[in-house]
């Protein structure tokens, strides 16, 4: 399907996201399960393995539809922008959501030991005895139904999941203000709804 398109910039954003997303998975596994993880370092692997594709997915239209660079730059940082939003929303939702809006069980990523942001603010604000919760919860695997209950009312205490959506909406309105530029169109009202949409996951 590349191919059939004919445009050899399309043919590289798309091979380049792919290969970014797999440095990003590659990254992930450097990441698993290691509660030393900082914020910035998993900003680096979201936007690899997640914002890549969705910045992808947003500038090949334009480089298909003949936009200029200045519109194809525009929707780049909306896709990179929604994508960090879409996955800190996702990671808020698993310990604060329902199956239904989550689309996966609630705490499927602490069953798996995935440290996410509302783990890294929840380890990083806890005292020296909640520290230790996390390192037998994550590094051990011990999260049972009682242990995720502990972990949501840590959460819950030190603020984590306020502050993933938080951040969330952050990246939202640099989403926003990246189509600025753009004319007004029902195409780019559609991209805006998706930015609410992604966000009200949450609400």
């Amino acid at each position: 399907m590349m191919v059939e398109v004919g445009s050899i910039d399309a043919l590289d954003i798309l091979s380049t996201a792919a290969s970014i997303i797999a440095e990003g998975e590659v990254m992930q596994l450097g990441v698993a399960k290691n509660l030393e993880t900082t914020e910035d370092d998993y900003l680096a692997v979201i936007k690899a393995k997640t914002a890549a594709l969705f910045s992808a997915a947003a500038e090949v239209g334009p480089i298909v539809a003949g936009a200029s660079k200045t519109d194809r730059a525009a929707l780049r940082s909306y896709g990179i922008n929604l994508g960090l939003a879409f996955q800190l929303i996702d990671d808020a939702l698993d310990y604060g959501g329902d199956s239904k809006n989550l689309g996966k069980n609630v705490g499927d990523d602490f069953r798996e030991g995935k440290v996410t942001l509302p783990v890294i603010l929840s380890y990083r604000r806890g005292s020296a005895e909640e520290r230790e919760f996390w390192k037998a919860a994550i590094e051990n695997d011990r999260t049972d139904d009682e242990s995720l209950d502990r972990a949501r009312g840590l959460m819950t205490r030190h603020g984590a999941i306020g502050d993933t959506i938080g951040r969330a909406r952050h990246f939202g309105e640099i989403a926003r203000d990246a189509l600025a530029p753009l004319r007004q169109t029902p195409q780019k009202q559609a991209m805006l709804d998706v930015i609410d949409f992604c966000i009200s996951r949450v609400s």
